[in-house]
């Protein structure tokens, strides 16, 4: 076993690719969870926990930082805590917050969400967000805050697409969050710090559970007075947790040991993406790969590949994503090539 292996996976599976939320912690990890020092955290006293919150808003340079369980609850809060009731969100219409999060903003945050088309790149056109924008009128809820996500489909927008986003939102009077789910596969493929992309936005969600392989939890940075909002919220929303230190330690021990080592999955992603080139569609950006096969291959394809030990999400009628993450080392990526192979 590898540092970087998962240890235990599902009975003959070879290698997972249906996303990189299904790794497990590694040896390294454990043993960090395990030797955690902990406390009451909704006292303020696990001292894992603040550790964590303060190490990634020294990173991002914002005031202050906020541990969640997961990123949708650190979202909903950060919305909730820069907008009131019935006050507008902009948001892209294929952005997480929008299409994947359960219409939480508004059925929980009374918040009326508007979404907007999203370029081919990831970005948001300033056009579009200018038109979205509502005028000062009883007859229109306000625009109030304007939320971005980089990775997009695992395409890593680039920072001075965002800025220009950014200040079409700020001339407007626009906060401007940041949802980061994989924040740090985006500062990888860009190379810039974590602070300049963090930068762009007031609040920015920082999870831990997807290219950083730690089991849970998300951070939420950004000024004091927002995250001090958020922390009553997420008491509101369920989100208070007690010895929490145990799932900080995890992210630490990610910060330290995972991050350095995006770049192999994101070479790795490169390397499935031309091995698939020839069996159909293809688009690649960071740990991702969008694959869609002939039409004919496609029902039971999800079964073969599974018979020969590689999981894939069912292919339906759309681009099959896989996901590259740091379960999925050099023998399994070898070996998910070739059942593609022989299965297309």
């Amino acid at each position: 076993m590898t540092l970087y292996s998962s240890g235990i996976a599902p009975v003959g599976t070879i290698c997972d690719l249906r996303s990189d939320t299904v790794t497990r912690p590694c040896a390294g990890m454990r043993a960090a969870m395990a030797d955690a020092e902990v406390g009451d955290d909704c006292y303020g006293e696990d001292p894992t926990v603040l550790r964590l919150e303060a190490v990634l808003a020294e990173r991002t340079d914002k005031a202050a930082g906020l541990f969640f369980p997961t990123g949708c609850m650190s979202n909903l809060a950060a919305l909730m805590a820069q907008c009131a009731r019935g006050e507008e969100v902009i948001v892209g219409r294929d952005y997480h917050v929008y299409a994947d999060e359960a219409a939480s903003a508004s059925v929980l945050g009374a918040l009326s969400l508007v979404p907007i088309p999203v370029a081919e790149d990831g970005g948001l056109e300033p056009a579009e967000i200018r038109a979205a924008l509502k005028p000062e009128d009883v007859h229109y809820a306000r625009s109030r805050l304007l939320c971005l996500e980089n990775t997009v489909g695992g395409r890593a927008v680039p920072l001075a697409r965002m800025a220009a986003a950014v200040r079409t939102g700020r001339e407007a009077g626009l906060s401007v969050h940041l949802d980061g789910a994989r924040f740090f596969n985006a500062v990888t493929a860009l190379g810039s710090s974590e602070a300049e992309l963090a930068g762009l936005a007031d609040t920015v969600s920082l999870c831990l559970s997807k290219g950083l392989g730690a089991p849970a939890g998300t951070v939420l940075v950004g000024p004091t007075p927002v995250i001090a909002e958020a922390r009553r919220l997420r008491k509101l929303l369920g989100g208070g947790m007690r010895q929490s230190g145990v799932l900080a330690a995890a992210g630490l021990w990610a910060l330290e040991h995972q991050l350095p080592r995006l770049a192999e999955d994101h070479a790795r992603a490169a390397r499935l993406a031309r091995a698939l080139i020839p069996l159909g569609t293809v688009r690649q950006g960071t740990n991702m790969v969008f694959f869609t096969p002939p039409v004919q291959n496609r029902a039971a394809l999800a079964a073969r590949m599974a018979g020969q030990g590689v999981r894939i999400s069912d292919p339906g009628e759309g681009a099959i994503r896989l996901v590259v993450h740091r379960d999925v080392d050099d023998a399994a990526l070898t070996a998910a090539i070739a059942a593609f192979e022989s299965c297309l």
